[in-house]
């Protein structure tokens, strides 16, 4: 077993703290990840304060991981000792159920494997995440990360930037189409960014005036303060929103904006239920639907993509001494836009 540290949390209430744990050694297809950066995604903080009723405890957080392969196993074909790779939202699955055959792992019938808060296939080992000094991951689960992308900047696309890349591209955005993106956040900025290099005129939706200027920085050609929406003017008039606000609103005055068969995906998990009005739908046989993340193969392809078009997560860098003050300012929405953490300050 490898002697690893951390940083955990040992109930809802607790700060985030040093921890040491043990990995399993490596296996024949393995690769040992020495970590360099972990992002930090709203969804660690959900966890941790189990604000979403399914953590378990202790928990290291952390699903946005770069780091250096350290050892790789015999049977590894594709990645080498020295590569700067990736390890996402999950670690394994099934391999033989439609969708993993498929190549949509996230939505494994027998249960993905999550890279922390979650269980090995045994069903009784815990997994740890991505605060920690090193991780040990089957070597399909991995990412190869591009050399022209910045690996503390590249961390978070590992979340936000599937999460926002996924929709945009199964909903077919094309060159010229309306793209709106409610809420520039951690998700929402990489989004704006995505969708800009589509060559989609995006709006974005906000409720501060304040980013007006970073979501034109970012690639937006319209800013609208989401109570200031006119809903005569923007009637009919999306191809597509993308909602990544994880905060309770409104959602109906933005399905009154989709045309005719447009759609609004939701990729962020408000703690309350919606209330859903039903004639804008039935009018515009509009349409309302849900995305996750994407598969290896489409998290491999949506890399080569933004490394492609110059596109990465704005960061703040913390040591990890910061990340109990890092969720505090996530949480009152004092970043710009991701905090990472620099995991060789460990």
């Amino acid at each position: 077993m490898l002697a690893t540290r951390g940083y955990a949390t040992q109930g809802p209430k607790s700060e985030l703290a040093p921890f040491h744990f043990e990995r399993r050694d490596p296996g024949p297809d393995d690769i040992l990840i020495e970590i360099l950066y972990c992002g930090i995604c709203h969804t660690d903080i959900h966890q941790a304060r189990n604000e979403w009723g399914m953590s378990m405890y202790p928990m290291v957080p952390g699903h946005e991981i770069v780091g250096r392969a350290a050892r790789v196993g015999s049977n590894v074909r594709n990645f080498k000792v020295g590569d700067t790779v990736g390890v996402g939202c999950f670690v394994n699955s099934c391999r033989d159920c439609p969708d993993c055959d498929g190549g949509e792992e996230q939505f494994c019938e027998k249960g993905r494997v999550m890279t922390y808060n979650g269980l090995e296939r045994d069903r009784s080992t815990p997994t740890f995440g991505g605060y920690s000094s090193q991780i040990v991951v089957d070597s399909n689960y991995v990412l190869r990360i591009p050399e022209n992308l910045d690996p503390a900047a590249a961390a978070p696309l590992l979340c936000a930037g599937i999460t926002t890349y996924s929709p945009l591209k199964r909903f077919g955005v094309r060159q010229g189409d309306r793209v709106g993106v409610v809420g520039l956040g951690g998700l929402g900025h990489v989004g704006v960014k995505i969708a800009a290099s589509m060559g989609a005129a995006v709006t974005v939706f906000s409720t501060s005036q304040a980013k007006e200027s970073d979501a034109h920085r970012l690639g937006a050609t319209e800013f609208i303060v989401s109570g200031n929406a006119d809903p005569g003017t923007l009637a009919n008039r999306f191809h597509l929103i993308i909602d990544t606000v994880w905060a309770p609103h409104d959602l109906n005055p933005y399905i009154a904006m989709l045309k005719r068969d447009a759609t609004m995906v939701i990729v962020a998990a408000s703690p309350e239920p919606a209330r859903i009005e039903a004639f804008p739908f039935i009018m515009g046989r509009r349409r309302l639907a849900g995305s996750l993340i994407g598969g290896i193969r489409e998290t491999q392809e949506m890399l080569d993509y933004c490394a492609a078009n110059g596109i990465v997560s704005d960061i703040e860098v913390i040591p990890i001494s910061k990340i109990n003050e890092a969720y505090e300012r996530t949480v009152a929405g004092d970043v710009r836009f991701r905090f990472v953490i620099d995991l060789r300050t460990l």
